[in-house]
Formats: structure tokens, sequence, C-alpha cells
């Protein structure tokens, strides 16, 4: 167990609920315990029982997460006998623990698993699905071992459906293990293909049980067992070609609506993916069902497995991976959110990065038990599956679709572009950064890709601070040089599957006359200018090409920001100029060739952003920069050459980043534009 937070100070003035609120945020903080809101909490107080709220996280648990449950009626329900008919059953079971609340009038949902909460005999209680204790409770000989490890200090709970079932066994157990032991309670209880669970009337016993369980499960399984106990592992030559490949193609072939945005694919090729997916065994594992109902919940029951086939085409991988996925739906009545692709790694899909991010770590998490659970066995048939009564009972049951929904809520981003991937270069400052920022708010997932990393891992940071874990990620580009800007976007497809939108925005200014301006100079601003946006299309349309030919409406964006100077000439200014005339020759030469790929491309010509540091950098920007040059007769500071540009605009004043964020949604939104050069100058530039 390797907690990420430090053990809480309990304080004497603390009430039951705060012991329970620390305990929860201790242990919901730790991935080995807790993944994607799993598990439960409750405390004790005379009649009333607080429990976690379904779908709440324990990482951030307040005291509002807990559901105020009345006791004496958990004591009826616990005794009384309901319908036999599993559906009818589970309807009467939901509508007497909701009129157990007793505050209804906050909407909340009580766990599941109240009941059980209830009848264990402890005022604290910790239910987690931990991996450690989970290779032990999806081990085939896992009551044996567990009995031969912890004698009587365990608990063995046999798998039943959750729920009321669940909570009349767990009733009856411990009546039996009381008349066995004379004990009222084991040091933990662990739940067939569920997990853990650890209760006690004090924190430090909580703490001192749930460490010595799984330390003795550790000493049990030694060393690199969640990367080496299934068998040797293999990964194929040309791994980076799959990714590329399988990435855009999944994002666009597992989209569900023909009109709406592709899915967010992440991929994870490390040593704990490769230790089932490389190996032999891997796919009759993965493919034997699920082991927990967690597992079903988040990945759905069946992983999809693909082979990757030497030398083979792209068309030929489209055709395969397509009737392999109509194939795996029709079967398991469900698409894939993992897909296992031998050799290369594991692939998970969701709606937005945190849906899939979730599916990786919960799938990565089922490889660890399934290598762990082989490791405890001593070979191959170490895994206990989940039956398919047992699946099928998950895969419909409302509680656990509504846990998920709830659990997964907060990661919903709305906007214009919900559920667009876009990469922005130069986005570490000015223009980019603005447009970053918007673009993500507008709900989209964004890449921002800059040769200042420190720049744009700090913006990076802010972000998703305020939006959410993952939905912006940092990547290192110099749009000068191909294999970098290859790097970049290998690095966007491996997070998001592939990308939506390019917008090509880093640019570099050098104004002299073209009488004294240096060779080195020219060539500066051409290489970033020009060339830059011809290497960062030229590697981002075979992905969006993917995308396309695997889902034939789907288009996709390019967008150059090109500058007022590419419509117009610009004295003193000429290698500026001619790179941004050049930038409009090739969106218009892309657009014509592009089209058949499904991908729009079009400039954006602003006219001066003031406030940005091109401009007002009190060292480099263009007001120090034209006042050196002498391009403004007379003036003698900055401010006088301001106040000579703004007199250029009809509109007054300088262009912003919301006035150039309408002519991105429009551009993105309208699907009847491509090869344009779109003016956003104050009617400074109009166009004839």
């Amino acid at each position: 167990m390797t907690t990420i937070s430090d053990w809480p100070t309990f304080l004497p003035g603390d009430d039951p609920l705060d012991v329970i609120v620390k305990l929860s945020r201790f242990y919901g903080s730790d991935p080995t315990i807790v993944l994607a809101g799993g598990g439960n909490t409750s405390c004790k107080i005379g009649d009333v029982l607080y429990v976690k709220g379904s779908g709440t996280a324990l990482a951030a648990m307040t005291r509002d997460g807990f559901v105020k449950m009345d006791r004496r009626q958990l004591d009826e329900l616990a005794n009384a006998t309901l319908d036999a008919d599993a559906q009818k059953r589970e309807a009467q079971f939901k509508d007497w623990i909701n009129r157990a609340r007793c505050e209804p009038e906050k909407g909340q949902r009580p766990s599941v698993e109240v009941v059980l909460h209830h009848l264990v005999p402890a005022r604290y209680v910790v239910h987690s699905h931990a991996t450690l204790a989970n290779t032990l409770t999806c081990c085939t000989g896992g009551r044996a071992l567990a009995e031969e490890i912890f004698a009587d200090d365990i608990l063995w709970l046999p798998y039943v459906d959750p729920g009321f079932i669940l909570a009349q066994t767990l009733k009856q157990t411990l009546a039996d293990y009381r008349a066995n032991t004379g004990r009222e309670l084991p040091k933990a209880i662990l739940m067939a293909n569920h997990g853990l669970i650890v209760a006690g009337d004090g924190p430090e016993a909580i703490r001192a049980n749930t460490t010595e369980i799984l330390e003795k499960i550790a000493a049990r399984l030694g060393d690199d067992w969640p990367t080496h106990a299934i068998g040797p592992v293999a990964r194929v030559g040309d791994a980076g070609r799959w990714v590329g490949l399988l990435g855009p193609a999944l994002r666009a072939l597992l989209a569900e609506d023909p009109a709406g945005p592709l899915k967010v694919v992440t991929c994870d090729d490390s040593d704990v993916a490769l230790g089932l997916i490389g190996t032999e065994a891997g796919q009759a594992m993965a493919c034997s069902g699920p082991m927990t109902p967690d597992q079903i919940v988040y990945c759905n029951s069946f992983p999809l497995w693909f082979d990757p086939q030497d030398g083979e085409g792209e068309d030929s991988v489209l055709a395969r991976l397509r009737i392999a996925l109509e194939t795996h739906t029709r079967q398991t009545r469900f698409p894939p959110k993992v897909v296992l692709v031998r050799g290369v790694g594991l692939f998970g899909a969701g709606d937005d990065f945190k849906a899939a991010n979730t599916v990786r770590e919960v799938y990565l998490d089922a490889i660890k038990v399934m290598a762990g659970a082989t490791r405890l066995k001593g070979g191959a048939g170490g895994v206990s599956y989940l039956t398919d009564r047992q699946r099928l009972f998950i895969e419909d049951w409302e509680v656990e679709a509504y846990r998920k929904k709830v659990a997964l809520a907060g990661a919903a981003a709305a906007g214009r572009l919900k559920g667009k991937v876009a990469v922005v270069t130069g986005a570490a400052q000015g223009f980019g950064l603005e447009i970053a920022q918007s673009l993500v708010a507008e709900g989209a997932h964004v890449a921002l890709s800059d040769i200042n990393e420190r720049g744009a891992a700090a913006a990076t940071r802010d972000l998703c601070a305020r939006y959410g874990a993952g939905r912006a990620v940092s990547l290192a580009i110099n749009v000068t040089d191909g294999e970098s800007v290859a790097a970049c976007l290998a690095r966007v497809v491996r997070t998001y599957g592939g990308l939506d939108v390019l917008v090509s925005n880093a640019g570099v200014l050098k104004a002299e006359s073209v009488k004294t301006q240096a060779e080195k100079d020219f060539d500066f601003v051409t290489d970033v200018n020009y060339k830059g946006y011809f290497l960062c299309v030229q590697k981002a349309a075979p992905i969006l090409a993917v995308q396309h030919k695997a889902k034939p409406g789907y288009l996709s964006d390019v967008i150059q920001i090109n500058s007022k100077s590419g419509l117009v000439g610009s004295s003193r200014n000429a290698a500026y100029a001619g790179s941004k005339f050049g930038g409009i020759g090739l969106t218009q030469s892309f657009a014509l060739e592009l089209v058949e790929d499904g991908i729009k491309v079009n400039s954006i010509c602003p006219g001066n952003f003031f406030d940005g540091p091109l401009w007002s950098d009190p060292e480099n920007g263009l007001f120090v920069q034209y006042l050196r040059a002498g391009k403004v007769p007379g003036a003698k500071t900055t401010e006088d050459v301001r106040r000579a540009y703004e007199a250029k605009v009809p509109l007054g004043r300088g262009c912003t980043t919301a006035d150039v964020m309408k002519a991105i949604l429009y551009l993105i939104e309208q699907p009847y534009e491509t090869g344009q050069a779109l003016p956003v100058t104050g009617g400074q530039v109009m166009l004839s």
C-alpha cells in the first residue's frame, strides 16, 4: 500500500463525521486502494448511519457527501423478506433505502451497500476495492489461501449480487463467524470478486488492520508480480505506427453519433499493460469475462482483442477493425471501451479524457489483479471470473449505471467545441495562449505546444486546475523541425487518440528594412512562419485523414493564424509579410489537396494585437522595434507608435483574442468553407 497523502491528524475535538471524512480522503487518495470513485465509507452515531453518497469520490469527501440514514428502518430492511424476483426485489430494496433517508429533501442517494454498513458491528467502516486484496478475492483458490494466510482474522464472503442479497449474506456470515470464534468482528472481510471491508471503533484500528492484510498479501505475491506473472512479454517492432493508426481509427469508429464528436482514446503501453497484452496467455485471460462489478461498470464486461499483422496496409486495418468492432458489439451487446492490441498496448475510450482515462486506469488495475491471481495460484487457471448470470445482473443494474453517471459527471464539458481535440502551436504566451484558453473554455481538449516548454507547462497546469485533469496537455515543439512536430503530434495521439483542429499559430517577426536585414533574420522568420506551417500540416494531415476514412462524414480543421500583413504589404517588414503571403498560398493549396480527406484549411488574418507581447513587450515588442526602425515618422515613444497604428483602424482599436475566437468558431462550425483568408482587422484591410 502506497498512499499519496500523509496519515491525517485526528484531533480530540473531531466528531465521528470528521473522522470518517479524514479516513475517506486518506484511502480515497490512494489509487492502489480506490479507483474511479469506487468503494464507500460510513460511520454510526446512535440511531443514525452516515454513509457515502452514491457516485461521490472518496478522495474529495466532505461532511455533506454523506447521506444521513435512519438505522431503525435499515434494521427493519435487514430483517425483511423481499420478492424472489431479482428485478422486483431490487426495486423494493431501492425504495426502502430511499425511505430510510433522514433528509430526503437533499436529493442524495446512499451507497447501495448501506445495509451492509449498518450490519457491520463497528463505528467506522471502510469498504475499498484495493488491488492487493482483489488479487486474492479474484483468485480461484482465494478462500483457501485466505484461511492459510490469515486463519480466523478474516471473514470470507462469497460473491453474491450486490444490494439486498449481499447484506443478507453478510448478516448470516457474521453470525456464523461469531458462533465459531466468539469474536464480534474479524480484522477484515474479504469479499469474493469484490473487495475489502475493514471496520473499527477508531481510525488507528482501521489503519493497522488494513496495512496488515495488504502487507501479508504482498509478501505472498513477491516482487514484480504486476508485470511478470503471466508469461514472457513480446512487443511488436513497429508499435508507434500501430498507435498512430489505431488511435485515430478508434476515435472515429467508436463514435456513436454520426453527426457528433469523435471519442477520446488514450493509449497505455506500460510494462503492466504489456504484462497481459504481450503474452501468449493474455487473450484467453482478457476475453474470459470480468472479475468485479467495477470492471463491468467502467470498462464493460469484455475488451476487444485485436491482432496486428505484419506489413498490413491502412485500408486493410480499418476494414478489419470495423468488422471486429461490429462483431464485438453484436455479441456482447455493447461497443468496447477497452481495445487490447497484442504487443502494442491498451486503448481506453470515452466521451472525454476523464472517462477514457478512467477506463484505462480501471482496466490496468484489472490486469494487475489477473497477474496477482495467477501468481498466487501458481500458474494458469488462477483467475476467478464472474459467471454469466452475475455479469448480466451488473450490466443491467440501474444502481451501478447511476453510480457511474454521478462519478463521471464532473468531467462533462460544456461549450461549442465539446468533444473536440485541438492542437495550438505557439501556445505558451500571447495570442496562442489566449486562443488555447478560449478553446478549453468552449469545451475542447487542447494540446498547448511551444518551444517554450516551461511556459506551456505552467499554462497547462492552470487550465487543468480550472477545467479538470487532462483537459489540456503541454508539449514541446519546434515547428521548424519535422521530427519535433511529428513527435509532438504522436504524443497528442497517445493522449487523446487524435485531433480535430490544428491551430497553426506559432510565428515570429523581425522588422527591418530590406536594405539592411540580416540573412539569418530573414531565414528565421521564414522558417517559423512559412516552413513551420507547412511541417505542421504535413504531419497532422495523415492523422486527420485516418479519422475521415473511418468516418466519411467527419470533417476536421486546419486554421492558420496569419495576419493582415498576409493581405497587404508591410514597409520595413518584408520577411514577415512575405512569410504570411506565402502562408495564404499554402492554405489555398492545402485546401485543394486535403479536401479529399475531409480536412478544411483556412487562414485567419487578424489585425494588430496591440496588447499582446508581440507588440507590447518592453524590450522586443513591435512598438519598440518599429520605433527603432523609424516606421512611424516623428514618433518619439512607443505610445506614439501605438497611437499611430490605432489611428489606421476604422474601428479605432487593436484586435483581441475574442475577435479571433469568433472567426475560429465560425470556421470550425461552417462545413462549407475552405481555402479562405478571413480578415479580422476592424476594417483596416478590406477584401475586394
